[in-house]
């Protein structure tokens, strides 16, 4: 009797499992008021419980265009469109969203689609702009090489390469042109994803090969030329640049390629000419592009162009502040400055010797060469750094440190040391060096036995009276006291200070 008043009563328990269309549902009433955030993560959740019904996925992409999120609402549409292929609402969202991430031809395939599905639909008119849209985008880009399919794939790449994960660019890629053997975008990625992890040689194998399939590919010469810059390989350089400065792109793709890539390599008159064209024809930029710009203006003479340019720069992305050309040009560089010799300062980044290195990314916030060397994929490798190595990094960088952290402002203190050093003696020379080479060693010791360095003055004077000692040159402690303005007695606190840190045979 027990068990069967256990049974009726199980009968009556109706069992809540929330489903993808409450979630959606619940999102609905969440737009309904005005609360985006809670409308946004019930959708989440309901295309997790719900990961193939297109309209959940379709309405999430929409929150995700309406932030801005478009490559992240193109996978979502992309998924709803492989559901139902036939939903002239997905449709026009399809054409919106290939619009957004610059996939011409899909724009102009789905917008028309959806026009021949509901010519008075509620989404005519915005299809009609997008048909408008691409006629006046196709006056001056080349037919997209490649299907939807295909430029989503190498999209994809792309934002690997993007988070720094290329070993999987490198495999979409390669897959991609296994499949498409003559999409020669995807080589060009596929080859600067080699480069990008030190594997220059297959790079260079696979754009000479680009060049011998389809002659002349810009995308190919421009990629050859950097890597040749990097390289220090003058000769072919040399030959490259004869090719380069006797092109006449049209596209605009081309001539934004090479005015970037002719910029990078400091021929900033010729990279001005191409760049400054397509802003006078109206071309909205991206943050590259304005960060080019300004450098070839700057350096060609034409000052309130580069500020301009620069200005847009910020507007698109504020954490380029601080690498203006102009910036770096404040002081005019001397040829027996060490701080502005790239290959001085690579040669210590790339040392076995952390000292040395936290040397050069010390030299990366004065030298000429700053944007060159924080771009090249081999000579910073943040994932490799220590902690010392980080901070100098952000340094480096002109990051704002916490002088209230007392970890933070003691390494304020003691990147002071080398600065006071630099004003004293007014540019680094093959003179002076061995001495800064001296106090980063200093500097690696006590950084590791968490010394304060609390006066830097002091320890910048008794960091230059031990090297001149050590050279048997005549130096007296009152001359450098009175140098570095401390007293004798102060010096002499900090000279043994040091001492301590000398390392040990």
């Amino acid at each position: 009797m027990e068990k069967k008043r256990q049974k009726e009563k199980q009968t009556n328990v109706v069992s809540f499992i929330p489903t993808g269309d409450y979630y959606y549902k619940k999102s609905i009433q969440a737009m309904n008021s005005g609360q985006m955030d809670k409308a946004y993560k019930y959708l989440q959740r309901a295309v997790d419980l719900s990961p193939d019904d297109p309209m959940i996925l379709l309405q999430l992409a929409i929150v995700e265009l309406e932030g801005q999120g478009f490559e992240e609402a193109y996978d979502l549409l992309r998924r709803a469109y492989q559901l139902d292929p036939n939903e002239p609402e997905i449709i026009f969202y399809m054409a919106e969203v290939s619009g957004c991430v610059g996939i011409i031809q899909d724009a102009k395939r789905f917008a028309e689609q959806y026009l021949e599905m509901e010519p008075d639909g509620a989404y005519a008119d915005e299809a009609a702009e997008i048909l408008e849209f691409v006629a006046f985008e196709q006056d001056d880009y080349e037919e997209l090489e490649g299907s939807g399919e295909d430029l989503y794939r190498q999209e994809q790449a792309r934002r690997c390469m993007e988070k720094g994960d290329f070993p999987e660019a490198i495999n979409i890629l390669e897959q991609l042109v296994e499949d498409r053997p003559e999409f020669w975008s995807a080589y060009n990625n596929l080859a600067l994803a080699y480069f990008y992890v030190g594997e220059a040689e297959q790079a260079k194998a696979i754009l000479n090969n680009v060049l011998r399939e389809n002659k002349g590919n810009l995308h190919a010469l421009c990629n050859l030329t950097v890597i040749a810059y990097y390289e220090k390989n003058d000769e072919e350089l040399n030959a490259l640049l004869e090719v380069l400065v006797k092109i006449q792109p049209y596209a605009w793709d081309h001539r934004y390629k090479l005015g970037a890539t002719l910029a990078l390599i400091g021929q900033y008159e010729i990279a001005f000419k191409w760049l400054r064209s397509m802003q006078k024809r109206g071309y909205l930029g991206d943050p590259g592009f304005y960060f080019w710009l300004s450098h070839a203006a700057y350096f060609s003479g034409y000052d309130e162009i580069a500020k301009s340019a620069w200005e847009q720069l910020l507007e698109l992305d504020p954490e380029k502040e601080g690498f203006e050309p102009w910036r770096q040009q404040e002081n005019t560089y001397e040829l027996d400055a060490l701080e502005h010799d790239r290959d001085y300062i690579v040669e210590k980044l790339e040392s076995n010797y952390l000292s040395d290195r936290l040397f050069g990314l010390f030299l990366l916030k004065r030298t000429a060469h700053k944007q060159e060397i924080i771009a090249h994929p081999k000579w910073i490798d943040v994932d490799q750094f220590g902690a010392f190595e980080k901070l100098f990094l952000a340094y480096g960088l002109g990051h704002e440190f916490d002088d209230t952290n007392k970890v933070e402002a003691s390494f304020l203190r003691a990147v002071r040391v080398p600065e006071i050093l630099l004003e004293h003696y007014g540019k680094l020379t093959t003179l002076v060096a061995p001495m800064f080479q001296m106090w980063f060693v200093l500097c690696e010791h006590a950084l590791n036995q968490n010394y304060r360095f609390t006066n830097p003055a002091a320890i910048a004077g008794a960091n230059d009276y031990l090297f001149r000692s050590s050279r048997m040159l005549k130096v007296t402690k009152k001359e450098i006291a009175e140098q570095y303005g401390v007293s004798v007695s102060t010096l002499s606190k900090y000279i043994e200070e040091l001492l301590l840190f000398l390392p040990s045979n």
